[in-house]
């Protein structure tokens, strides 16, 4: 659903869907304040724009993860300097 604004809003269950989330989940991001929601009428509504922001805010960037694998482990298919 789109509105006037050009935003797009989608309900819960595609809200959670789209995050890949069960909708208990959601909500639990919703009520702590990491998910703004509206609810213009009986239902809520989230905006695609909020969704995309959440997911960008919780990908993992590099090195976050050293504490579980160590910062010393690579993919064997990295590029290696072979500049001798």
């Amino acid at each position: 659903m789109e509105d006037q604004g050009g935003q797009e809003w989608v309900g819960t269950p595609a809200a959670a869907a789209y995050l890949g989330i069960r909708l208990r989940t959601l909500y639990r991001l919703i009520n702590d304040g990491r998910l703004p929601a509206y609810r213009p009428a009986r239902v809520f509504r989230v905006r695609k724009a909020d969704l995309d922001e959440f997911l960008d805010a919780c990908r993992v960037r590099r090195g976050e993860l050293d504490h579980l694998c160590g910062p010393d482990v690579g993919l064997a298919h990295e590029p290696q300097d072979d500049d001798d």
